[in-house]
């Protein structure tokens, strides 16, 4: 998996509440396999019309958005179904964070496991966000996970993520990867065990 550290980038503000799994990416699109195809299908039902055309009011169809890694949402985004895909269409489409006031909690887990990070910010730090990037589109964002700060302009805003969640991006972890950052706890817990338990562990504690 992709380390997150930092991302300079533009960033698509998407002033809207309660974005779900279904509109992130509609269920139809489910069996596509991970070959990339999945970015197509980001948003599939608010950026295109039903003869597949562009709609142009929505904002990732307009320039400079259209190269967005960043897009700064409301409430909620991710709730509904707990579908990973969604998660493998904004990462195909090349979206690697997403700011919002708050996140679905499955959502925020598939998103850390796949590379992409999920920043909570203050309701009025967002609004703030939102309303910088609509005056100014052609600005960038700058994310920095170590510190947890996002910097647009003159727009200093902090961040929080679950410390897991954190340490997994920052390092490019995946779940194999995170077991194994506890190698030396888990040695040093089976050698007490078989110490305290030993006839727990066939040919430990037996004499002929």
């Amino acid at each position: 998996m992709e380390k997150f550290t930092r991302l300079t980038a533009i960033a698509c503000p998407l002033a809207v509440e309660n974005i779900d799994t279904d509109q992130i990416l509609p269920a139809r699109f489910l069996k596509l396999k991970r070959d990339g195809a999945h970015a197509k299908a980001l948003f599939h039902d608010l950026r295109f019309d039903a003869s597949d055309n562009e709609q142009p009011q929505f904002p990732l169809n307009q320039s400079p958005w259209r190269q967005a890694k960043i897009i700064v949402s409301g409430a909620n985004f991710g709730g509904g179904s707990s579908r990973e895909a969604a998660v493998y269409a904004l990462f195909d489409y090349g979206i690697r964070c997403l700011i919002a006031p708050s996140f679905g909690d499955i959502f925020s887990q598939n998103a850390a496991k796949n590379g992409l990070l999920t920043a909570v910010t203050g309701e009025s730090d967002n609004e703030a966000l939102i309303a910088a990037l609509n005056r100014d589109t052609s600005q960038t964002v700058s994310v920095d996970l170590e510190a947890q700060t996002i910097v647009c302009g003159k727009l200093s805003i902090h961040f929080d993520i679950d410390a897991a969640r954190r340490t997994r991006l920052l390092n490019g972890w995946d779940d194999i990867d995170l077991t194994r950052s506890f190698h030396a706890e888990i040695e040093a817990f089976k050698a007490a065990h078989v110490r305290q338990q030993p006839w727990v562990i066939p040919g430990h504690g037996q004499s002929d």
